[in-house]
């Protein structure tokens, strides 16, 4: 059994990913996703990138999913695994790409597993 806090912040990663799913998904090559990822919006309209970025968007799309499904089923070994996945792959991005992923993409994640343990 979860309480209401985990709850509502293991909603809000499931609805983080959602939206790093539309933006890799449905607004591939729009100005706001060049902000976000960092990339050209000249660059975001390559076939190839596209086609990756899409990929990555059914990533997100299912994380989100199976989240919001352990949140909902009040399933707290799930949750907290698929936050501790959440934050694994942060801290990847973090080390290869850029450290400032950790707390854009781990951040929430971070707060709610945290609040996992909590009472």
């Amino acid at each position: 059994m979860m309480n209401q806090l985990t709850v509502v912040f293991v909603l809000l990663v499931a609805a983080e990913h959602l939206y790093i799913m539309f933006l890799e998904t449905f607004a591939t090559t729009s100005r706001h996703t060049s902000k976000t990822f960092g990339i050209g919006v000249d660059e975001l309209g390559n076939r190839h990138l596209s086609t990756l970025l899409k990929n990555q968007g059914v990533y997100n799309g299912l994380l989100a999913a199976l989240l919001a499904f352990a949140a909902i089923g009040q399933d707290l070994l799930w949750s907290r695994l698929l936050l501790g996945y959440v934050i694994l792959a942060a801290l990847y991005g973090a080390w290869s790409s850029n450290p400032k992923i950790l707390f854009k993409q781990g951040g929430l994640a971070i707060v709610a597993l945290a609040v996992s343990f909590m009472g």
